[in-house]
């Protein structure tokens, strides 16, 4: 019979998720992971596989958590405009926030890192935030909001590459104000 936790996994998967976040997919050990989640690496294995199949539920877990605010800013706000302002605005809140690692975990837990398959789940991730931005734009110029050679695919890019500049810059000790300037101001591209 096999012996119940002596930990809680839900604490510990967060403390994983904030090494990942912190030091990034590659520079995160076993050993560095075990110390912060205070388990030792049998039960690091036992309760999540593997540090890969641990970081895509650490991944899963941010997406749920930390990095809700942009679904939510997309879904919640009656036009695009609004919904990307309140998306740049909340990223300036949160890449900031003293209370976890700064940035995105999304954007920055890939860099330097040769795994391809931590490389691929992360762009997958960040494609599919900026696709969701587009949807956004599109139905707003479908419904006569945007003009209509408005070109979604690009303004998506654009308002996703000033989102992960924003949270390369919080990781660079930007502030919340430093950043809500940057949001400012990529506003103005606004068709």
């Amino acid at each position: 019979m096999g012996r119940t936790r002596a930990f809680d996994r839900d604490v510990a998967l967060e403390r994983a998720l904030e090494e990942f976040w912190r030091h990034g997919y590659e520079a995160t050990s076993v050993a560095g992971l075990t110390a912060v989640m205070g388990i030792n690496p049998p039960s690091l294995y036992a309760a999540f596989g593997d540090k890969r199949r641990l970081f895509g539920e650490a991944v899963r877990r941010y997406q749920e958590t930390h990095g809700a605010f942009a679904s939510h800013a997309l879904a919640g706000e009656p036009t695009a405009r609004a919904a990307v302002e309140r998306l740049l605005r909340e990223a300036a809140e949160v890449y900031t926030d003293q209370a976890h690692p700064p940035g995105c975990m999304i954007i920055s837990a890939g860099v330097n890192t040769s795994d391809p398959g931590v490389v691929e789940e992360l762009r997958t991730h960040r494609e599919a935030s900026k696709a969701a931005i587009r949807r956004r734009i599109e139905r707003d110029v479908e419904a006569g909001l945007l003009p209509p050679e408005t070109d979604a695919p690009a303004l998506a890019t654009f308002f996703a590459a000033v989102i992960q500049g924003m949270s390369t810059q919080a990781r660079d000790g930007a502030s919340r104000g430093d950043l809500d300037a940057v949001a400012t101001l990529a506003m103005r591209a606004w068709p």
